[in-house]
């Protein structure tokens, strides 16, 4: 797995290379929002871990242009305590977080998951269709009215296990397991930032959702709508 580390903390990139490089990753490093852009450019990259601060634009900045072409999995880095960068982070679209300091086991282990998803998240093929709303699963790519909708993989991944078990509620524990295809936990209501986010790009109004709803107690519901004249 080829992993790109955008953090201008020099003592912490070390040691995060010489731990992913044994662990089998093969790691790039950038020390600012332009260098890692660039990497990205010249060479195929796997996942990037990017930091909130850094010394010529802010992480936000360098997720935004990275999703303006690509849904490649994003992990940022947080200051500990600063639970709006974190939330911030989820909804400009980044797959993950880790909250500064932590430990790289869990840096790898999150690493593997969302690559996984990608690799492997497709558990059936076919076109799912919920009146105006398609999600191709064998393209993994989501379409409203015929046009692209630019969620992130795990964003994507969310919503196939919603929509594959259309009017199950799906409690956040189970989505997220689902969403992962592992048997990690629910971080800090991370799953609700998501849903937040699908619902944005998806939904007609939503402040007032019709396809994906929530049991208030209970988790989430995927709706399925008939097309116009069905």
């Amino acid at each position: 797995m080829r992993v790109l580390l955008i953090d201008d903390d020099v003592r912490l990139t070390d040691l995060l290379a010489t731990w992913l490089s044994g662990e089998g990753f093969q790691v790039e490093r950038r020390a600012d929002g332009a260098g890692g852009l660039g990497a990205l450019s010249l060479g195929a990259v796997d996942a990037v871990v990017l930091d909130v601060m850094l010394p010529d634009m802010d992480g936000f900045e360098v997720l935004r242009r990275i999703r303006a072409t690509s849904d490649l999995p994003v992990i940022m880095l947080t200051a500990k305590g600063e639970p709006l960068d974190r939330v911030r982070g989820l909804d400009a679209g980044a797959d993950d977080y880790l909250p500064k300091p932590f430990d790289p086991k869990e840096l790898a282990a999150r690493l593997r998951a969302i690559t996984r998803r990608g690799r492997s998240g497709k558990p059936s093929e076919g076109v799912l269709r919920a009146g105006r709303l398609e999600i191709d699963l064998r393209a993994r790519e989501v379409r409203l009215d015929g046009e692209p909708v630019p969620l992130t993989s795990y964003q994507f991944q969310i919503l196939c296990a919603l929509a594959q078990r259309a009017g199950q509620v799906l409690d956040r524990e189970h989505l997220m397991r689902l969403a992962r295809g592992d048997d990690s936990e629910a971080f800090d209501r991370s799953i609700d930032v998501h849903v937040s986010r699908i619902r944005a790009l998806i939904e007609d109004d939503p402040r007032e959702p019709k396809i994906i709803r929530t049991v208030r107690g209970a988790g989430y519901v995927f709706v399925p709508r008939p097309r116009d004249g069905e």
